[in-house]
């Protein structure tokens, strides 16, 4: 058996390259006077695309941030305005990064966006994106963040189709009127006007590529040994899932499918003689990404599961005859399958149980709800679980997170024989 220790894969070289040109052309577009957006990752996305307003997600431009270095001085600018630079740090570097000095922002910096979009999530989010709104040139458009409803069993296998019976009617409308609202808000400044058929077709092309990431997540969750690392499937998915709704996103995900299934039956294992399996729960720790291999060879542990993919595969798909509902339908519960028991619990301990994990790093945010829910959850199935409370995007708070991991397989977490 091979290892794929020193052969990254081909998907994710692919992604990173896509990106770094998309990104430089969206620069050449905003310079040209065309609007953009910059939008929450629980924004219904899709529907930019169909009106061909180009957008940025926060959170991935935070973790490009975080990824080089760049999250204290941006954190230190969101100080020097008065803010708070120690809470929803995730959320708030971009706004920060705006402020750093010429050439030092990476890839270039982010254009002033025309557009600010986000759910009013918690007490906080909405407070960022207002913050946005006061920048010249930029107009700031909130949705509404509704409670969940106690979730059906089994709600991965539902949501599909049967979205109504997940959520509810009531949560669906309101999102559904506040779509609409925010078609005219768009249509008025931009003047140009949502075309129907085009969102059905993205929501299509979206839907295809939710199903290729289910078929990949179950390949690695059925795989022994893993055949490819987090810190590869990571941008293969996430990458791809900014770009939700278009060919080459969906494209992307099949061939990440078929790469995987081209190491496994090549035998090709991250760590061949892996004795632990461990699942990282959270946001990816941007600024410390060689962590999650660090543990290889002293302790033949590797990381198989973080939510990227699983939630890729789970949490998108949603067929239905009218494209804007089912938006709708696909954004009003998605931070609910993440953070919300008993929706997220049983999520989470169905995920662990198919990847065979011995072992739960639990990375728990300030804004993470139900936290210890999730976690008393995983060990009533068996599962040690260590809560690690730190932002994943300020190193000033995860400087000890290699040390308490590999205390906690040294002494939770036993090898497999």
């Amino acid at each position: 058996m091979s290892s794929a220790r020193d052969h990254r894969l081909r998907s994710a070289v692919a992604a990173t390259a896509y990106q770094k040109e998309w990104f430089a052309d969206l620069r050449r577009q905003a310079a040209a006077g065309a609007p953009i957006a910059l939008a929450n990752a629980d924004a219904p996305l899709e529907l930019l695309r169909a009106m061909g307003i180009p957008y940025v997600v926060n959170q991935w431009w935070a973790s490009i941030i975080a990824a080089k270095r760049l999250d204290e001085p941006s954190l230190a600018a969101v100080a020097e305005r008065g803010l708070p630079d120690d809470s929803r740090q995730y959320d708030v570097l971009p706004l920060g990064a705006q402020d750093l000095p010429a050439g030092r922002a990476p890839w270039g910096g982010l254009p002033e966006p025309s557009f600010a979009i986000a759910e009013r999530s918690g007490d906080v989010t909405h407070k960022i994106f207002e913050q946005w709104g006061r920048r010249p040139g930029t107009e700031t458009f909130l949705l509404s963040r509704t409670g969940a409803v106690p979730a059906p069993e089994g709600w991965w296998d539902l949501v599909p189709h049967e979205w109504e019976s997940v959520f509810g009617a009531d949560r669906i409308d309101l999102l559904q009127g506040e779509i609409e609202l925010l078609i005219a808000w768009l249509a008025e400044r931009t003047g140009t006007d949502l075309d129907r058929q085009e969102l059905a077709r993205v929501m299509a092309r979206a839907n295809e590529q939710a199903e290729w990431n289910r078929r990949t997540r179950d390949l690695i969750a059925a795989a022994r040994p893993l055949p490819v690392a987090v810190t590869d499937s990571i941008p293969s998915v996430m990458v791809p899932q900014w770009h939700r709704g278009t060919q080459w996103a969906v494209d992307a995900a099949h061939a990440l499918h078929d790469e995987v299934a081209e190491r496994i039956a090549g035998g090709i294992g991250v760590w061949p003689d892996e004795k632990r399996r461990l699942m990282w729960i959270g946001r990816g720790l941007w600024t410390d990404l060689d962590m999650y291999r660090s543990f290889q060879e002293e302790f033949s542990a590797v990381f198989v599961w973080s939510m990227y993919l699983a939630l890729g595969a789970d949490g998108y798909l949603r067929y239905g005859d009218d494209p804007v509902r089912a938006l709708a339908a696909r954004f009003v519960g998605l931070t609910d399958l993440l953070y919300v028991p008993p929706m997220s619990s049983s999520w989470y301990v169905k995920e662990a149980l198919a990847h065979g994990v011995d072992g739960v790093v639990h990375l728990v945010a300030d804004d993470t709800p139900g936290s210890g829910l999730i976690t008393t959850a995983l060990e009533d199935a068996g599962i040690p679980v260590l809560d690690i409370r730190a932002s994943n995007a300020d190193a000033r708070s995860t400087g000890d997170v290699r040390r308490r991991i590999a205390e906690f397989i040294r002494t939770r977490v036993p090898a497999r024989s």
